[in-house]
């Protein structure tokens, strides 16, 4: 997806702030506050979904092989 500059004009204690909690996720200041934003949209759920779909749709002869039809309905 193509990325689109947006400038916002904080605080220093806001930015800061920022920083560390990006720091402390590994992530760049950018991808924090983007990854916020779309949870606000609550996009990340709707994400999850679509990712979690195609990892059952890629792995799903592992889970067929594992836990096969004689296991369908047991936890």
């Amino acid at each position: 997806m193509p990325k689109t500059q947006l400038n916002v004009r904080v605080d220093e204690a806001t930015a800061e702030a920022a920083r560390q909690r990006a720091l402390q996720r590994g992530m760049s200041v950018n991808r924090y506050i983007e990854e916020l934003v779309r949870q606000d949209a609550g996009e990340v759920g709707h994400t999850f979904v679509e990712a979690a779909a195609d990892f059952m749709k890629q792995y799903e002869s592992v889970f067929a092989e594992e836990f096969g039809p004689e296991r369908k309905g047991t936890r």
